[in-house]
């Protein structure tokens, strides 16, 4: 039995005219997401600056993402990482507006339904935020009913006026269509500069914090010894400048905390429950203290430690009001994200240890990206255990009972910081006089000082360095390292040893789940 003839391929002009339809209806799903998602963040300028569609949808992403994702992102972007998700948010939008629009064109209803999924997970997304309050779901409704309406009248009249494929003239988009593209296209672009501007000028936390003027300490940090440099040219100044403070957090657009509405409750098991507002805080006898925070996701030799001066008052008096029950060991803090840090609670209430609600950084207000208007900042351990940003919560709780953000994620409860030592001079891979040159860095081993930096050329003997004086034992100190090369290429360690005598151990360990390990070494080419 024979086969029926097979159909005729289509003319040349009818495959050409659909493949122009299927790139016109892509690129009206492509316009119809961007509309949609800047419709919604420009909502979000008005009635929700703190928390938008696009940042909820971010946090989730971030919370979703398993633990190997998040390292690998920081590790691979540093202080990038938002920036990348950003971007592949942004492509994953095109993407799918771009389906979304062959769909509409295939089949009515079809891209809308697929528009209208997207713009549900927004909602979702924006529900399950802790800033998720009804003005932010409105910005994520909105969003994706601009999208699906976009959506299904550019498609249609694309329909409409190509007609049918094969239907002279060879179904290819006529005037009006490309006119109303490029049109909302235009709008989508205008749209995109006008909410940028109301954005900006709807967070009213950035005038009060341009408006605040720090009180003056009643315990001001002690001066920094003039021999707490090694006056060596490229290491790392002895306190980092605000600009280049690395940022590591959860947070997917900055938190915008008017400190006027600002609340810090302190709850849990306690004597007596104690909230405590912005003009509080102020009227607290505030100390400032040298201290170096350093991220638990930072790499042998990495960047992601710093040291500022910080202004605040001791957390271990706002606890003493509260009064800790018997049993207590931890304190879980919360900020306005929805983030939580667990700290011992023998951390925040040591009086030997100068942890702090901090106001001030280097002599001005916290910047918004490090925690205005308060933040914690806890000497001796990793910031994913205690330096939680734009706080509003203390509950002291017990670690058998409560969870932080990443102990849920594998990474372990305490977070104490591990000895380190890094080299600034020279630089990895660099060229060098052959001769004399020093070699010189960073070490720190928070709440613990140093007392010793080595370092060691091939497989040569340990050389002592010269350390300077140290602002504390808060602190980072620098320390510097004449050694000899010859000719050619050489590998270059250093290792330090803590103020209680404990070497850093040269057992290489990756930040996962409680701080990497190991010696820096570099290779260096002598010339």
């Amino acid at each position: 039995m024979s086969a029926g003839p097979e159909p005729l391929p289509a003319p040349p002009g009818q495959r050409r005219a659909a493949r122009v339809r299927g790139l016109a209806a892509a690129g009206a799903g492509i316009v119809a997401a961007a509309a949609g998602v800047l419709s919604g963040e420009l909502a979000a300028g008005l009635l929700s600056p703190s928390l938008s569609p696009v940042s909820a949808v971010g946090s989730a992403v971030t919370d979703l993402a398993p633990p190997a994702a998040k390292d690998w992102a920081i590790q691979t972007f540093g202080t990038g990482d938002k920036a990348f998700l950003v971007t592949a948010i942004g492509v994953v939008l095109a993407l799918v507006g771009a389906a979304a629009g062959l769909l509409e064109l295939r089949r009515s209803g079809a891209g809308a339904a697929v528009a209208g999924a997207v713009g549900l997970a927004g909602l979702v997304a924006v529900a399950t935020r802790s800033l998720g309050a009804p003005a932010a779901w409105t910005c994520a409704l909105l969003a994706g009913a601009v999208a699906v309406a976009l959506l299904r009248w550019l498609v249609g009249r694309l329909r409409r006026e190509a007609g049918p494929p094969g239907q002279a003239p060879a179904g290819l988009p006529r005037r009006g269509f490309l006119q109303a593209l490029t049109g909302t296209a235009a709008g989508v672009a205008l749209g995109g500069v006008l909410t940028g501007v109301v954005r900006s000028a709807s967070l009213a936390a950035d005038a009060a914090r341009a408006a605040l003027r720090l009180p003056a300490p009643a315990q001001p940090a002690p001066p920094i010894p003039a021999a707490a440099s090694v006056g060596v040219p490229g290491v790392s100044d002895l306190v980092t400048p605000n600009t280049g403070f690395y940022r590591i957090d959860t947070a997917f657009v900055v938190p915008s905390v008017d400190p006027g509405s600002w609340r810090l409750a302190v709850t849990g098991l306690v004597e007596q429950p104690v909230t405590i507002t912005w003009a509080d805080l102020l009227a607290q006898p505030l100390v400032e203290r040298y201290v170096t925070l350093t991220c638990v996701s930072n790499e042998v030799g990495g960047d992601l430690v710093g040291n500022a001066r910080w202004l605040g008052w001791p957390v271990r008096e706002l606890l003493a009001r509260a009064r800790p029950r018997a049993g207590a060991d931890m304190v879980l803090s919360r900020s306005v994200d929805g983030f939580t840090a667990g700290t011992p609670l023998e951390a925040l209430t040591d009086p030997g240890r100068d942890a702090l609600l901090a106001i001030g950084m280097n002599g001005e207000p916290l910047p918004p990206e490090h925690g205005f208007p308060v933040r914690l900042v806890v000497p001796g351990l990793y910031g994913y255990v205690s330096a939680t940003k734009w706080v509003t919560e203390l509950k002291v709780t017990t670690f058998a009972a409560d969870q932080a953000y990443w102990s849920t994620r594998g990474w372990s409860e305490k977070g104490p910081i591990k000895t380190a030592s890094r080299i600034d001079v020279p630089r990895r891979g660099s060229r060098v006089a052959a001769g004399e040159v020093v070699v010189a860095g960073v070490a720190w081993a928070q709440h613990r000082g140093i007392s010793r930096v080595e370092v060691r050329v091939d497989d040569g003997a340990w050389q002592q360095a010269r350390l300077g004086t140290g602002i504390s034992r808060d602190t980072w100190y620098q320390w510097a390292a004449p050694v000899r090369l010859a000719a050619g290429r050489h590998r270059i360690a250093v290792r330090a040893t803590d103020g209680d005598g404990q070497v850093q151990t040269s057992e290489l360990a990756p930040p996962a789940p409680d701080g990497a390990t190991g010696y820096e070494i570099i290779e260096v080419e002598a010339t």
